[in-house]
């Protein structure tokens, strides 16, 4: 699954909180990303997460660059790399000034 769900749960946890443990499960799912859905020219959805080897989807959604791989870029930067204390997300992943 490419969905950004979880890794902006993993981001923002770990931003709040410190704990490694957010950064070592966005590794665990950035590893299984590259095992299951690379392919040649990208990315590739998966249908059924429970087989393996993975039955891909042959789609590539934009919102896997635009969020899934934003917030793994943001969970594993400097806490001061779009500071929770100064932005906020919208559901599209987008950061807002809070004013």
């Amino acid at each position: 699954m490419l969905r950004p769900e979880a890794v902006e749960s993993l981001m923002i946890l770990y931003r709040v909180t410190g704990k490694n443990k957010y950064r070592e499960w966005g590794w665990e799912i950035f590893q299984a990303i590259e095992k299951h859905c690379k392919v040649e020219a990208g990315y590739s959805g998966v249908r059924d997460v429970t087989q393996e080897p993975a039955e891909l989807d042959n789609k590539m959604q934009s919102w896997f660059l635009a969020e899934t791989l934003k917030y793994l870029y943001l969970l594993f930067s400097p806490t001061d790399v779009v500071s929770l204390d100064e932005w906020v997300f919208n559901t599209e992943a987008h950061p807002l000034m809070i004013w």
